[in-house]
């Protein structure tokens, strides 16, 4: 597990510190996600850059009224393309779109296509910040000037959401 992964969990009393959105094309399961670029993954190896293969599956809880047509899929499917493909990883967490981490290329996927929020969004300072790996990981990333009042999302905050559903879990 990465010192990042670790500072996330921490941060934020979960055991997840990463996500994507998974899709099929030609019978193949892929997965939209921001690692060191937004790229897209094999599902398979997705899986693998998780703890002991642990992952778990969510759906929108609106998904087959959302998406009983395909328009809605084509919509999130050129903002994908279009907007995020090759951004680089944020790894100060900011909101702007010049770089993406994990839970804001979710969040912004949906709102932009859809006007779906899925996790709350909270301030970096609504974090538990107190532990060393979390003090650390900030000041290597921020020295002095951390932002505190950064919109953020997370991983947890995306699992939390009510408006999906698990699916699967393993």
């Amino acid at each position: 597990m990465s010192s990042q992964s670790k500072a996330i969990q921490l941060a934020t009393h979960s055991k997840y510190s990463h996500c994507g959105i998974i899709f099929w094309e030609n019978g193949e399961c892929y997965v939209w996600e921001a690692g060191k670029v937004v790229t897209i993954t094999k599902i398979d190896k997705f899986i693998q850059k998780g703890e002991g293969g642990h992952f778990v599956i969510k759906r929108l809880r609106s998904s087959q009224e959302l998406f009983a047509s395909e328009a809605n899929l084509d919509k999130i499917g050129q903002i994908f393309f279009n907007k995020y493909l090759n951004k680089p990883y944020d790894l100060y967490f900011g909101w702007s779109n010049d770089k993406i981490y994990c839970s804001e290329l979710i969040w912004k996927l949906y709102y932009d296509a859809l006007q779906i929020e899925i996790g709350k969004l909270e301030k970096l300072s609504d974090f538990d910040l107190t532990s060393e790996p979390v003090k650390q990981k900030l000041k290597e990333r921020y020295g002095n000037n951390i932002p505190l009042d950064e919109i953020v999302n997370s991983p947890i905050n995306i699992f939390k959401s009510n408006l999906l559903k698990t699916i699967y879990q393993n």
